[in-house]
């Protein structure tokens, strides 16, 4: 390059260009014959000069689009430096901008995913090119890929919410790296229980297995993250946390009703009477508790009998016993919730 082009590029002196360009009319030219070039705009982008820039994508458009020998082009470097103000004017010229690939097939919106949603960016970027959410880079990284395996919560939300307005919601939520694995697997394997929690309420897929076979639940086994199995596991019961939630009001209902009952004439038994009293409502209370919210059965996990080892019993792991007993389990919320509703 020129060395008074390259300097005007970096004091942005758009005076010098065009003396430049008065002296030699193809002083600019060169650069659309190289493939990969540092270019007077990636000068520049990375120095922050703003009108310079503004010039030379005037008189020179292709230039945003091209890459460096580092496989950067001038908006890839405008985000690496934080020079807001430049990249927004990127956008405003040309939105498509936010997606062009640069090393490893890193889209700038796949650079703020990494580093975080500074100055509201991210927002920015989606705003201009909602599209530039299903790009992916050359190990088939999405945004939200890279923002669980850099624990960017703050990125996943937007992310999420703007994945929701549209119809490739659930196959992007989904969508899997070159080795299979989808954001949920990354966040088994990171033990982000907040991450996790966000991708399952988004109907991420639990049961999507990677190349090794492994479902999410199988990875958090691998590296022993407790806590990831817990929320993992406790996702197999369909609807679990309402019911609780469900059953947890009524009991506090039932407690309330039942207390007044008993206690409005509670000091006009004798003390003994009162005690006994007081221990048979502990016991009825605790035992319907616990019933109420784990039902009799369990979970079943299998056993090493010869039985255990056939497909019907495959099917079975995971899930309520009494599922296995026709009816039982369904007559049991049944009448517990008659039991409830005579308090009510």
């Amino acid at each position: 390059m020129n060395e008074r082009l390259r300097t005007a590029a970096r004091k942005g002196n758009v005076s010098d260009l065009y003396s430049l360009i008065q002296t030699d009319g193809n002083v600019l030219r060169h650069f659309d014959g190289v493939e990969f070039v540092e270019t007077p705009l990636h000068i520049a982008a990375e120095e922050g000069c703003i009108r310079f820039v503004m010039e030379i994508m005037n008189l020179k458009p292709s230039f945003a689009r091209k890459l460096n020998q580092q496989g950067l082009s001038p908006i890839h470097l405008a985000l690496e430096k934080g020079h807001k103000e430049m990249v927004l004017r990127f956008l405003e010229i040309d939105k498509d901008l936010v997606r062009v690939r640069g090393k490893n097939g890193e889209t700038p919106l796949h650079y703020i995913s990494k580093v975080g949603n500074h100055d509201s960016l991210l927002d920015r970027f989606l705003k201009a090119c909602p599209d530039c959410i299903r790009d992916v880079t050359t190990k088939n990284h999405s945004a939200l890929h890279i923002a669980t395996e850099k624990k960017r919560l703050d990125v996943l939300q937007v992310l999420i919410r703007m994945l929701k307005k549209n119809d490739y919601y659930s196959e992007e939520v989904n969508r899997k790296d070159e080795d299979g694995n989808t954001a949920l697997h990354i966040a088994a394997s990171n033990n982000q229980t907040q991450v996790l929690k966000l991708l399952l309420s988004c109907k991420a897929d639990k049961h999507a297995t990677n190349q090794a076979g492994l479902t999410a639940l199988g990875v958090a086994e691998q590296h022993n993250n407790r806590e990831s199995i817990r929320i993992l596991r406790g996702c197999f019961i369909p609807g679990v946390s309402n019911i609780k939630s469900k059953w947890e009001k009524q009991i506090a209902k039932y407690v309330a009703k039942a207390s007044s009952i008993i206690f409005e004439d509670l000091d006009n038994i004798s003390s003994d009477d009162r005690n006994a009293l007081l221990v048979v409502l502990g016991l009825l209370l605790t035992g319907t508790y616990e019933a109420t919210l784990n039902p009799p059965g369990g979970v079943w996990q299998g056993d090493n009998t010869e039985w255990s080892k056939n497909s019907y019993d495959q099917k079975a792991l995971g899930k309520s016993v009494l599922h296995q007993v026709t009816g039982v389990r369904d007559w049991f919320f049944v009448l517990s919730s008659i039991a409830f509703e005579d308090f009510t």
